[in-house]
Parts: C-alpha cells; sequence; structure tokens
C-alpha cells in the first residue's frame, strides 16, 4: 500500500503510541521494567524511559520506530502525546529517538520526519538542537485548534474555558501558539513557551482531528455545531493559513456521522472503568447527558463514513469548495511558501473580523485587536494575495490597507456557486488608496494580483 502511495507522489505517516499501551493483553512487565511506578500517566504507570534498565527500553522503541520506517518505508511518524513520555535523563528518549532516526535517514537516503503532539506548548520540541531543541520536525497545534473552535463556536466547557478571545486566534496566526506562558484558568497556572521565531512549517493546523472530535462526549463534528457558512469560514481558515493543514476524514464534505471513542475489550472490570473514566473526563465540560456506552457495537457502527454524501447538496458544494482552496494554496507562490517571520499584528475585535493579507516571501501581520480584525500579509516578488475572514455574523465594513494595484477575486465562499448569500464585494478592485469593504457576513474572500492571475483564475 505505502509503494503504491509513493508511486502517485502520496507519503505515508503512521500514528505510533510510545507514551502507553493498553492494559489487555499487556504482559510487558513479566519479563522486563518496562513501567515505573516514579510516574503516573491517564493509562496508568510510565514507561520506564528514564530509570533502571531503561536503556533496554528505549531501544525497543526506537527499534520499533526503525522498523516502520525501514521495513514499511514510512515517510513520517506522529509521536501521540509526547507530554505523556515522563523523561527527566539528560539525553531525553526523544532526542534519542530524533538522532536514530535522522541517522537511519542518511543512511537509506531518504527524508523522513518526526511530528509530535502534546499538550504542553513545549517549543523545545520543534526547535533545533543547535537552540537547545528537540529537533523534531512539526508539532500538531492544539493551541490554533482550540482558538479557531472557540471563535466559531463560542464553546466554553473544559479545555475551551481558556479561549474565545479573538486575540488569541491573532496570536496563533501570528507566532504558532496561543499561550506561550500566559495563565491558563484551566490549568490555574502559567502555560506555555513562546513559538516567536519559530518557523510557520513546523506547525499543523487543523479545525477537527480524531482526539478534539473523539473526546466530545457524543462525538460531534464541527458539522453538527456550527452552520453551512461557519464550515467554509473554518475550511479557509485552516487551508489559507501560513501553516501545514490537517484534515480529519470526511470534514472535506461534512461528514455527519459522529466519531464516538469505542472499544472492544474482553475483561468486564476493565469495560467497567472506562465507562467510569469517560463519565468522569466530561465532568468539567458541563454536559447534561450519558455518554454512549463505548463498549456497545453500534457506538462503533455509528461512526462509518457515507461517502456518497458527497455526491449530493451542500456536501458535494463543500467538497468543491475544499478542492479549490486546496488548488489555490499549491498554485499561489504566496499560499504555499510556510512563513512567519518579521510579524507584527493588529485587529479589529468587535467585529470578529479576520482579514489575512498574503503577498511576498515572508510573513507580515497587522491586526487591531479591539476590533477583531487581523491582516497576514505575505509575498512573492510581483505576487500578491489578500484574503478576508469575518468571524461576525452582521455584515462589516472595514479599511483593509490593500496595496495599490489591480487585484481580481479568487474565490469568495459567498458566491452562488457555494450556495451562498451573494457577495457584496466587487469581483476586481482598483487600489490607488485607502478603501472600504463591505465583508458579508460569516465569509472569507481572496483577492490575488501580479503575474499569477491569469493561471490562478483560469479554472474558476
Amino acid at each position: 500500500m505505502i509503494n503504491a502511495c509513493h508511486k502517485q507522489g502520496i507519503a505515508a505517516i503512521l500514528d505510533v503510541v510510545y507514551n502507553h499501551l493498553g492494559p489487555e493483553g499487556n504482559y510487558l512487565s513479566d519479563f522486563a521494567p518496562y513501567y515505573t511506578e516514579r510516574y503516573k500517566t491517564p493509562w496508568g504507570s510510565a514507561v520506564n524511559f528514564d530509570g533502571a534498565d531503561s536503556d533496554h527500553v528505549r531501544r525497543y522503541f526506537i527499534n520499533n520506530a526503525l522498523y516502520w520506517i525501514t521495513d514499511f518505508h514510512f515517510d513520517a511518524l506522529r509521536l501521540d502525546a509526547v507530554h505523556a513520555i515522563l523523561d527527566h535523563s539528560p539525553y531525553t528518549f526523544l532526542e534519542e529517538l530524533a538522532d536514530a532516526v535522522s541517522h537511519r535517514a542518511q543512511e537509506l537516503n531518504r527524508q523522513i520526519f518526526l511530528f509530535p503532539e502534546s499538550a504542553a506548548n513545549n517549543s523545545r520540541l520543534i526547535r533545533s538542537r543547535e537552540l537547545g531543541g528537540y529537533g523534531l520536525d512539526a508539532q500538531w497545534n492544539d493551541d490554533f485548534h482550540h482558538a479557531l473552535r472557540g471563535v466559531l463556536t463560542g464553546e466554553r466547557g473544559g479545555y475551551y474555558q481558556d479561549y474565545g478571545e479573538f486575540r488569541q486566534l491573532v496570536k496563533a496566526y501570528r507566532e504558532g501558539f496561543a499561550y506561550s506562558g500566559e495563565y491558563s484558568k484551566h490549568r490555574r497556572r502559567r502555560h506555555g513557551t513562546s513559538t516567536q521565531e519559530i518557523p510557520a512549517e513546523r506547525f499543523i493546523v487543523f479545525s477537527q482531528n480524531h482526539d478534539h472530535v473523539g473526546n466530545r462526549m457524543l462525538g460531534e463534528r464541527l458539522t453538527r455545531l456550527v452552520g453551512f457558512e461557519e464550515l467554509k469560514l473554518a475550511a479557509g481558515a485552516v487551508l489559507l493559513s501560513p501553516f501545514i493543514p490537517l484534515l480529519f476524514m470526511g470534514e472535506e464534505y461534512g461528514e455527519e456521522a459522529p466519531f464516538q471513542y469505542f472499544i472492544s475489550h474482553g475483561d468486564p472490570g476493565l469495560v467497567e472503568a472506562v465507562r467510569q473514566g469517560r463519565r468522569a473526563e466530561f465532568a468539567a465540560f458541563s454536559w447534561q447527558t450519558e455518554p454512549p456506552d463505548p463498549q456497545d457495537e453500534n457506538t462503533f457502527l455509528r461512526g462509518k463514513l457515507n461517502h456518497e454524501l458527497r455526491r449530493e447538496g451542500r456536501f458535494r458544494t463543500l467538497w468543491e469548495f475544499y478542492r479549490e482552496l486546496i488548488r489555490l494554496r499549491g498554485s499561489l507562490v504566496p499560499l504555499a511558501r510556510l512563513s512567519k517571520e518579521h510579524c507584527e499584528v493588529t485587529g479589529f475585535d468587535h467585529e470578529r473580523i479576520l482579514v489575512l493579507r498574503l503577498n511576498k516571501e515572508p510573513c507580515e501581520v497587522t491586526g487591531f485587536d479591539h476590533e477583531r480584525i487581523l491582516v497576514l500579509h505575505r509575498w512573492s516578488e510581483g505576487e500578491q494575495a489578500v484574503t478576508l475572514f469575518n468571524f461576525n455574523h452582521s455584515q462589516v465594513s472595514i479599511p483593509p490597507s490593500i496595496p495599490s494595484g489591480h487585484w481580481h477575486k479568487a474565490i469568495d465562499s459567498t458566491d452562488p456557486r457555494w450556495q451562498g448569500i451573494g457577495s457584496t464585494l466587487p469581483s476586481e478592485l482598483d487600489v490607488n488608496e485607502r478603501i472600504m469593504l463591505t465583508l458579508p457576513p460569516t465569509s472569507l474572500a481572496l483577492f490575488v494580483s501580479g503575474v499569477f492571475e491569469a493561471k490562478t483564475l483560469g479554472r474558476n
């Protein structure tokens, strides 16, 4: 399968879980000290990465990583919840893993990447080794997700209580993390470290993924939580960002089936422990309902995708909208180039407007926090793009400082083609001085200018 993907130019990434192993059928502790009682994780005893006899434990997991890379030809490994890999050694397991994978990549003459997932907002994970980091390649950025979802849905339960302010979304676009040392109400302490100097290609962003859907009590996708216009807005916020975009299965056509947490254990005691654990986990969200039984086969069956949906109605429209956003991202150099250097932020807070201006090579951000406006400016020689996001449910007039020149509208989420209400924005702009634009409610629009205008608009 992986070789077939490679023939089509598709890389294959494997999700590996090195922070814990499930309790059922797990006999590792009978053979060697794979676990330690020095630390505890949400899943029980921690893996022994820094105690007595931990050299052999490390080698076991590192060999596993090399096995997937070498024998199965995987191009990258996504490292699950590395904040639960508890290790106080001077040369940590993650550093040793990164070095071993880098050495194997050189032997194989291939590019191989490591993508950690972490809730700790620890910038060391993706800092270079020369700057004291672990040298991992790119991190799943939960902060971007939480900031975007907080603005889109208004939800404030659980860890979402830390989000919802528009300035946090502005900061996530500017730096990567929304929390880089600020006080977290959810954690009741300061949280995170700065990512201001870390390149954009080291952040993977998304509006939903398996964790944040599957860990909801009812497993609702964003499709069930917001309207159609918000779904298009979320798509543009991710795909037109300066970071690496990630899509959750079925997101591209608005799949409605829930993705609920399920198990298939044989131990009745373990099954009941999981049920009780799920109930306790949701206490902080104040959801007034009973979670689905994770052991019930129907919980699994409810989550099966219906790919045929993308052939009809608004599902087809959303699918084609995603395809066009992806095409634009790939064909426009300013959108394809990942950069957030030399950022300055201003914002319009009250109107809930997000404005992305994408121009030359480095990223320049202007924003006005009170009015809830963000302007992200990137450019390439002779090529410019401006993307406007309106997160307000009302139409708003703003004076975005669009550079002088002739501009064509490449995509507008309110166009009838995308089942929109019709746009108030012109299809072309001749900018010689500061102008006022009226943005339709809950919408996005991309304007382009420069040498790529013809090739961009040719397929519209």
